[in-house]
């Protein structure tokens, strides 16, 4: 069976209405799996043949880095969907290996089934093409990222981002823990540097609101970097 409530609230079918997405899903074949506590869902470089939805409990995705240790990518909690992105294209191959943190149930809609629903619905593929295009967003800013050496750059560069070139002040939308993973360091480091640079006059944080009120100085680090 089918939580159709929760499935609604996935990025690829939020919006539309239960009624609608039951009546989707009854024109084509799928597949609900379970998967037991540190089970193997795919293995990286297995070519994508289905869209998969967590519909419960939650999965991570894992590479093994050149030493050979396992790396953790991200936990993926229900109900998202996993590697949307590499469903088309010439290498659709699932870039990690996704294993069950705990008991989990995975929606599987093979690739040809999904293209029919996307031509039955608009906004189910208007939600897919936001979900895609988002992700590749996200995978932009962290190459960004990459580039500067230490949390401090990252942090600045970030900070000048959100305010341009008029502004000095903006709304914080993303909380301390999604900025963290966004430049790849923990939580705690970067607090240190946030609180550093309020200590320093460069900003000034009050609830939501970050005020630049020394771009100078963070434009010199970036410079410096």
């Amino acid at each position: 069976m089918i939580d159709y409530s929760l499935l609604n609230q996935c990025p690829v079918f939020r919006g539309i209405s239960e009624d609608e997405t039951r009546n989707l899903l009854g024109q084509i074949h799928y597949q609900v799996r379970k998967f037991q506590k540190d089970e193997v869902v795919v293995f990286a470089g297995d070519t994508v043949q289905d869209l998969l939805i967590v519909m419960a409990g939650s999965v991570r995705g894992e590479m093994i880095d050149y030493s050979g240790k396992t790396v953790k990518i991200e936990d993926i909690e229900a109900p998202k969907p996993l590697a949307a992105a590499f469903l088309f294209g010439k290498e659709n191959r699932y870039p990690v290996t996704v294993t069950a943190n705990k008991k989990a149930s995975v929606l599987a809609i093979p690739v040809p089934e999904f293209l029919k629903i996307l031509q039955l619905n608009t906004l189910l593929l208007r939600n897919y093409l936001n979900s895609i295009s988002s992700r590749a967003q996200f995978l932009s800013q962290k190459l960004n990222f990459l580039s500067f050496k230490t949390i401090r750059e990252k942090v600045a560069h970030f900070l000048l981002q959100q305010v341009g070139d008029r502004y000095h002040s903006f709304e914080l939308k993303n909380t301390q823990q999604q900025l963290a993973d966004l430049f790849g360091v923990t939580r705690p480091s970067l607090a240190r540097v946030l609180g550093g640079m309020q200590a320093e006059g460069f900003i000034k944080i009050e609830k939501k609101t970050v005020t630049l009120l020394d771009k100078n100085a963070l434009n010199e680090l970036l410079r410096n970097g």
